[in-house]
């Protein structure tokens, strides 16, 4: 048996920006301002030990593992989905037309999906997102290509292999934790606005 990893694409950065002190979300003062004098800033959230209720952990990257098994080459890929559609997009992106059989299991929250492609009934996809529930990880979708070898696994070398090889996939796999947003009050003085405008100009363009 032989195995290799490939990680690529990095993911955008999250909440980079914030930080918590005193059981309040507050904007870091360099970040906001640059040498400026008066600063003023106030915040309102219901958040306090609950802070991390809805947060999650998903992929960082899309990660790559390949394993050969009685001669058939299973190739799992990984990587961060956001909802139904983003699934079919990554699916269009990674499926390979020339292998025997693609399949695949997504899981957003408590939906999830999975697909046979040809595979005797619950021997792939069912494997798949099991590996995906153990993972402890959300909102991520895996995706096993098979090219077959000319030597047949039987149902429970087939569960073994798919559910296998989507667990390698994510073991040591780059991971992130999404905290839910929280509601967030400002108050600056009116020779500053420009000074935040610009500011926050610059967040979204790493968190959205």
């Amino acid at each position: 048996m032989s195995a290799s990893w490939l990680i690529s694409s990095p993911c955008s950065k999250l909440n980079h920006h914030l930080r918590r002190r005193n059981h309040r979300l507050i904007l870091s003062p360099a970040f906001l301002f640059s040498g400026t004098g008066k600063q003023m800033v106030t915040t309102s959230s219901s958040a306090s030990s609950s802070s991390n209720r809805g947060a999650f952990t998903t992929l960082k990257e899309r990660v790559t593992f390949e394993k050969e098994i009685k001669k058939s080459k299973f190739i799992a890929i990984a990587g961060h989905i956001t909802d139904e559609g983003s699934a079919q997009s990554f699916l269009s992106e990674v499926r390979d037309p020339r292998a025997t059989h693609n399949c695949w299991a997504y899981k957003v929250g408590e939906q999830y999906r999975t697909n046979d492609d040809g595979e005797p009934s619950g021997t792939a996809g069912k494997p798949i997102h099991s590996a995906i529930a153990s993972s402890g990880l959300d909102r991520i979708m895996v995706v096993v290509i098979r090219h077959f070898g000319g030597i047949k696994l039987g149902t429970g070398g087939l569960v073994r292999a798919y559910g296998g090889v989507a667990a390698e996939c994510l073991r040591n796999a780059p991971t992130c934790l999404v905290k839910s947003k929280v509601p967030m009050g400002l108050e600056v003085p009116f020779e500053l606005l420009g000074v935040l405008y610009h500011q926050f100009s610059f967040l979204f363009r790493f968190i959205l």
